[in-house]
């Protein structure tokens, strides 16, 4: 796997930040190469984004379409082949502006030996906190996830499920300003995911901004305020959730005390039953069958470039 071991093609400058964007990448390409230096996999193209403060972002796209690349970008695991990204107003190399990331991976690399309690303290040596604020902090987070109840027990005895609360507790520990969460839903049942989504919905509310990638597109639908889809690369869609799901060609009247009759006829006869009219607009398809859309759309037409709606 590619590191961070060589400087970045272009400079990177803070022209043009507003202060409410958190993440700024602009034509952010990476390259990965073979031995000899050939290009072997181009996973990311010229990829423009912004997400601002206190928004949920959705990042989706299906596998090899480069948001892992993305992420790692943000981080500061890679540096860019061409291109920039800004995060937190630093540079993303600039690995200083980790302190105010939380990051939630897809796999939680935790130690299996230590108990919930034993976990958070440790990452919360990491960010240097003083014991009592660790303390505070681990209290209240368990609280948070709905683990309070097995603070003590080892993390090899856990459930993916329950591994995954004590993983978003984990990004957590330093209070973060931009939480990054990986495929955040991941092992746990219909009730663990709904209070997850609660989660993220609650952090939002706190002022955090969250970045989300997920393959779950239900849960995208639900949290998201935004969404990029990304295939192959290439930025293929973004725009506002509830902007990006609604069908432009059909138009929906929904109405409220309307006899049978009058259900069949036109706003003309609904007024003239005395029918009220609650809304005229465009119904709304769901976020599974707008993402196998753009997806099918990127495969018939490689290179298309999208405007944000």
């Amino acid at each position: 796997m590619e590191t961070a071991a060589a400087l970045p093609a272009e400079p990177v400058t803070n022209r043009g930040i507003d202060a409410d964007e958190v993440i700024v990448t602009r034509a952010l390409s990476k390259v990965y190469r073979d031995f000899w230096g050939r290009e072997k996999v181009r996973a990311l193209k010229g990829l423009d984004l912004t997400v601002r403060r206190g928004e949920i972002f959705g990042l989706l796209g299906p596998n090899g379409s480069g948001k892992t690349t993305t992420i790692k970008l943000l981080l500061g695991l890679l540096f860019p082949t061409a291109g920039e990204a800004l995060v937190l107003g630093k540079a993303a190399t600039d690995v200083t502006k980790n302190e105010r990331i939380g990051y939630l991976p897809e796999e939680s690399y935790l130690y299996k030996f230590l108990n919930a309690e034993e976990t958070l303290d440790f990452y919360g040596r990491l960010f240097k906190l003083p014991v009592q604020v660790r303390r505070e902090r681990i209290d209240q987070l368990l609280n948070l996830v709905g683990m309070g109840g097995a603070r003590k027990r080892r993390l090899r005895e856990y459930s993916k499920g329950m591994t995954r609360r004590i993983g978003l507790a984990q990004a957590l520990i330093n209070d973060p300003d931009l939480i990054i969460l990986d495929e955040p839903t991941t092992g746990l049942d219909p009730i663990g995911s709904r209070e997850m989504k609660d989660l993220i919905i609650d952090l939002k509310r706190r002022g955090k901004t969250v970045l989300m990638c997920s393959h779950m597109l239900a849960d995208v639908q639900d949290v998201c305020d935004r969404i990029a889809i990304l295939h192959q690369g290439e930025l293929k869609e973004l725009g506002r959730v509830d902007a990006l799901l609604k069908v432009r060609d059909v138009t929906e009247i929904r109405a409220r005390g309307l006899s049978d009759a009058c259900k069949e006829e036109i706003r003309a006869v609904i007024e003239r039953h005395h029918g009220q009219v609650e809304r005229i607009d465009h119904p709304t398809t769901t976020m599974e069958e707008l993402f196998l859309e753009i997806v099918r759309d990127a495969e018939a037409r490689p290179g298309r470039r999208v405007q944000e709606n």
